[in-house]
């Protein structure tokens, strides 16, 4: 089963090198929003580094109860491999 088969979320990215942008990223395998993602730059060697916050919102409709429609992210780190 691939990971968009879980579906997708807009990610508030609120702090941090990207703030103010928004990203779509998928679901975990049990419906949650992910606790922690990882966005590539420009550079292969880094990535930006965010937790979830405390930010949830809802949608209307039959999912608007069980799985939330945006997620607040907090900038944690640029990481360099």
């Amino acid at each position: 089963m691939s990971a968009t088969q879980f579906g997708t979320y807009t990610a508030k990215l609120v702090d941090g090198p990207l703030e103010g942008k928004t990203i779509s990223t998928e679901f975990s395998p049990g419906g949650e929003a992910q606790p922690r993602i990882e966005i590539p730059t420009d550079s292969p060697s880094k990535h930006y580094l965010y937790i979830r916050g405390s930010g949830i919102e809802f949608g209307e409709g039959p999912e608007a109860t069980r799985r939330p429609s945006a997620v607040e992210y907090r900038f944690v780190q640029a990481v360099f491999a």
